[in-house]
């Protein structure tokens, strides 16, 4: 242990100890924009610079340890008035529309700035004009480089976390910049579209696309017939910035909320979630019988960021996916060719829209192949950002509302469709099913918990194996693309072997999403997330796919059995019928 003082205030941290950290354990918070722990502790900001007693110049907080009987003052006058100047600079670059910054109220910066008490900036305004300004705003991911402080956070996170290497720093001197890496445009680069540099971007200047709008002119269309869809990860998360407890943010009242918005049907997306396990289940058991799995696993096709991922820096094994559709692209097949014949019109005549974790979904609900011959499967994607937006857009108190049910007759799930959100989820509801089929009987429905993606470990990725009616299943569960570049290239090099892999390209799956709120204490929230939906599978009723009824009477009505033609035609997918740019 090492002794320091904190503005007079005596503590014991552990060596190593950034004089950060160190002052955080001295009930000390020090203002800081760039850091973000074990990613991105380059000291650029130089917000968090403190005095050290005995040093001649400011030294930054976040990647300087302490040391034994060191003396930090991190309020004293040439602090105080470095911190000010640092942060007015950092303004002068910075667009400061504040109220037209869906960031406003939750950004860093301005919490930082307000905090300093600036009320004007002595700096003139150096803004980027021009070309060097433009950004295509048809593109899933929005970037305003005239918000951008330049604190790299983007960059560390594509680079460390994900391994996609993206981002880049262009220019020199006053006139770098961050950019698209290699000299390319966003729509040239082979971006998965993740949103984690969304998420850990401490200002306005990385966001979603905005479809709110699209959304309120659909509701307002008597010509349209609005159904919405909510993805299992956004039950978990969506009350977050709205202030409410997660005993308050219930799917229920999330359901009601949506229903004040004006959506005229409400639904889960956990119930093609089963919808999905029943496919893909058989789609993996078809292989893995006939062999196909012996030296290539079947990959799952659920996360359209690990899709994009695999087809620019693995396209060779493009056929190695699940052909199986997302379970947001099931639930829009199945609602213009099932629902629309329930409620007895025309297909073009309903709206689906998803309510989504994910940036990659606005992506994936455009593809061409992403259709049935009736029409567009899902026609908006929202995240849970932008669900909040509206949501406080028309002046509602979730907190106040009554909870209520979902329609029907899609409205039924069960706690495998639910731990979707999760990763290892996916994989644990897979197997559920896949033993059920092997053996005519369900499993404990704790049975497959050693697949939940904890991976703690060096490797980066859950493995285990699972005895199937008397044969060995070997499976692999990973979420982070940096981690699945490690597991791939092991694969590809022979010193891993798998028949079942399930893929997430964001940290802790879908819970981590990169639609998923953005918080200002930079915790990441991912696995407290993904627990409340294993929580909610454990008290489910129903916890195997294959029993939930709805999905029962979808196949008893229109698709006879998994893997049909008609199933065929509604809930699988040509990964080959769109291509991404290539990987160098």
């Amino acid at each position: 242990m090492v002794n320091v003082t904190v503005n007079g205030i005596a503590v014991q941290v552990p060596e190593g100890t950034t004089i950060l950290n160190a002052a955080k354990a001295a009930g000390v918070d020090i203002p800081h924009l760039c850091y973000l722990k074990e990613l991105n502790e380059i000291g650029a900001c130089r917000v968090c610079c403190v005095e050290i007693e005995g040093e001649r110049n400011l030294v930054p907080s976040c990647n300087n340890p302490v040391f034994e009987g060191m003396t930090i003052r991190t309020n004293t006058d040439r602090v105080r008035r470095t911190r000010r100047i640092n942060v007015e600079l950092i303004l002068s670059q910075h667009d400061c529309h504040c109220a037209t910054c869906l960031r406003s109220g939750n950004c860093h910066l301005q919490n930082v700035a307000n905090d300093l008490g600036i009320l004007e900036n002595p700096y003139p305004a150096d803004l980027v004009t021009g070309v060097r300004a433009l950004w295509p705003r048809d593109f899933p991911l929005y970037r305003d480089t005239n918000k951008c402080i330049k604190c790299m956070r983007c960059i560390q996170v594509c680079d460390k976390m994900q391994g996609v290497h993206v981002w880049d720093l262009s220019g020199t001197g006053s006139r770098t910049r961050v950019d698209v890496s290699g000299n390319r445009r966003i729509k040239e680069s082979d971006c998965a579209l993740c949103g984690q540099c969304i998420t850990h971007c401490p200002t306005g200047a990385l966001r979603e696309r905005n479809d709110t709008q699209k959304a309120f002119d659909a509701i307002a269309d008597p010509d349209k017939i609005t159904v919405v869809q909510i993805a299992p990860a956004v039950r978990t998360a969506w009350g977050e910035t709205l202030g409410l407890t997660p005993e308050q943010a219930t799917v229920h009242r999330m359901a009601a909320a949506l229903r004040r918005l004006g959506f005229d049907y409400v639904f889960d997306t956990s119930f093609s979630a089963d919808l999905t396990i029943m496919e893909e289940g058989s789609e993996f058991l078809r292989r893995y019988q006939a062999g196909e799995t012996k030296d290539l696993p079947m990959f799952t096709s659920c996360c359209p960021g690990w899709v994009r991922y695999l087809k620019s820096h693995y396209p060779q094994w493009t056929d190695r996916l699940s052909t199986a559709k997302s379970p947001q692209q099931m639930f829009g097949a199945v609602t213009k060719n099932y629902f629309a014949q329930k409620l007895g019109v025309a297909p073009e005549k309903l709206y689906c829209v998803s309510i989504m974790p994910c940036i990659a979904k606005k992506q994936e609900c455009d593809l061409p192949t992403m259709h049935t011959e009736a029409g567009k499967d899902v026609d908006l994607v929202l995240t849970t950002r932008e669900l909040v937006r509206m949501i406080r857009a028309e002046r509602l108190h979730p907190e106040t509302l009554p909870e209520e049910a979902f329609d029907s007759p899609l409205g039924t799930y069960t706690g495998a469709g639910v731990i979707f959100g999760a990763t290892g989820g996916v994989m644990e509801a897979a197997l559920r099913t896949a033993y059920y089929l092997v053996n005519g009987k369900n499993p404990p429905a704790e049975a497959f918990t050693a697949v939940r993606g904890d991976a703690t470990g060096a490797q980066g990725w859950t493995e285990a194996n699972f005895d199937l009616g008397g044969a060995t299943v070997r499976t692999a569960v990973v979420s982070g693309l940096g981690n699945t570049r490690r597991l791939l290239d092991a694969i590809a090099a022979g010193r891993a072997h798998y028949d079942f892999v399930e893929v997430m390209a964001c940290p802790g799956g879908c819970a981590g999403g990169g639609g998923q709120p953005q918080n200002r204490d930079d915790e990441e929230r991912a696995a407290v997330r993904g627990q409340r939906l294993y929580a909610l599978d454990k008290c489910s009723m129903l916890r195997f796919s294959h029993e939930n009824p709805e999905v029962q009477t979808l196949y008893r009505d229109a698709l006879g059995a998994p893997g049909s033609e008609e199933a065929e035609a509604w809930l699988h997918t040509d990964h080959h019928g769109w291509q991404m740019p290539r990987s160098e």
